[in-house]
């Protein structure tokens, strides 16, 4: 069982990678002074939503099937795919990992499977994404200010902005992931405890796939740190769940049917182990830096009394309001 720390080391405290045996994401403690002017932060840079979007976006048609967006979502690492017609390039919606996720683990998108294809899995799968794909996508402008892309994020509290231009054409995207990389030291200056989630969803290492999914969709996480005792010894997301549903023995379960047992595992099979940590004192600053660095979605905030709370990319984005 792997266990994540945080050390100290020659009076400068650095998020521990235990097991991998190599130390990464050093924080250097100094003194900061709060600076939470957000507007003069963005006007150093170029502040056009297209300046900072992501131009190559993948988008899928509304023909794919599930599995193949399934598939498509897992292959480029994303959590999210908009959904366009193929010709004419205009958005018509989007699909989120947390889609598939209630739709093959048992969510209320689940029912859909039991009343149209009565519960066979096959025909489920091959069903076209439009079965569970959101309709009602927040976009923003290709011509909106980065300041209005993040405060939009912020009051309709979604992951990613599809930037269309004056016809509905996809030209790029926001996630949170990117706000996290370009405005992290708006955050600087703050504690970890200022803005971490104090009441964490866990789950013990023998649950199973398709209980954690569950929980995931219930509530509304789609990260959960595992823990044994008061040991934090790994982590479970959605995109884990999806790309062991996109394996081949899993699939092969799925595709004849034995649904139930290919989410039965355990997800001490397939969760991550090698995890950063941190202290709740620590810099917000450091851990955007982080996260964008390693390419992380969440951080477990360990103290002396074990885990004490998440913090997660939409927390860090969050924690902009006051300052948009």
């Amino acid at each position: 069982m792997n266990r994540n720390e945080v050390g100290e080391f020659g009076g400068q405290r650095r998020s521990r990678r235990y097991n991998s045996g190599r130390f990464e994401a050093d924080l250097q403690r100094g003194q900061v002074t709060r600076d939470l002017n957000f507007k003069q932060r963005i006007s150093k840079r170029e502040s056009g939503i297209m300046t900072v979007s992501q131009k190559e976006v993948v988008t899928i048609p509304p023909t794919t099937t599930v599995m193949g967006a399934a598939k498509t979502m897992v292959g480029y690492n994303y959590r999210r795919l908009p959904v366009a017609d193929p010709g004419t390039k205009r958005i018509e919606g989007i699909c989120t990992v947390m889609d598939f996720i209630d739709y093959l683990g048992g969510g209320e998108k689940r029912a859909i499977i039991e009343r149209k294809y009565d519960g066979n899995m096959i025909l489920a799968i091959n069903a076209p994404v439009t079965e569970i794909m959101q309709y009602d996508v927040v976009t923003v402008s290709d011509e909106s200010s980065l300041e209005d892309a993040i405060s939009l994020m912020i009051s309709r509290s979604v992951g990613g902005l599809p930037v269309i231009d004056e016809e509905r054409r996809i030209v790029g995207i926001l996630t949170e992931r990117d706000v996290v990389r370009i405005m992290g030291d708006a955050v600087v200056g703050r504690k970890v405890s200022d803005i971490m989630s104090r009441q964490v969803t866990t789950a013990p290492p023998d649950m199973t796939i398709e209980e954690a999914a569950r929980m995931m969709v219930s509530s509304d996480f789609r990260r959960l740190p595992v823990t044994a005792g008061n040991l934090v010894c790994g982590i479970i997301t959605a995109t884990d769940i999806m790309r062991y549903l996109g394996s081949g023995d899993a699939f092969r379960k799925l595709v004849t049917g034995n649904v139930h047992e290919a989410m039965g595992a355990p997800i001490s099979s397939i969760m991550k182990t090698d995890i950063l940590t941190i202290r709740s004192d620590e810099d917000l600053g450091g851990v955007a830096q982080i996260m964008a660095r390693n390419r992380i979605g969440c951080m477990p905030v360990i103290d002396s009394s074990g885990l004490t709370g998440i913090v997660t990319e939409h927390d860090i984005v969050m924690s902009l309001k006051e300052a948009v």
